[in-house]
């Protein structure tokens, strides 16, 4: 996979400790916990509303 440009992430403190434990106890980075989050999420929508078109 192509590494994109890094995409400066704001989130609440709670949350981040939060993403910051569930990487921990999956043994991912915090990175990685993200972009895992996010494809699910991404998946679970197409599986709802169809796949989504991109450029």
């Amino acid at each position: 996979m192509k590494q994109q440009n890094a995409y400066p992430l704001r989130l609440e403190e709670i949350l981040h400790k939060k993403i910051k434990q569930l990487a921990k106890d999956n043994d991912r980075t915090y990175r990685a916990q993200i972009e895992n989050i996010l494809k699910n999420y991404v998946a679970d929508y197409e599986k709802q509303n169809g796949e989504i078109q991109t450029d």
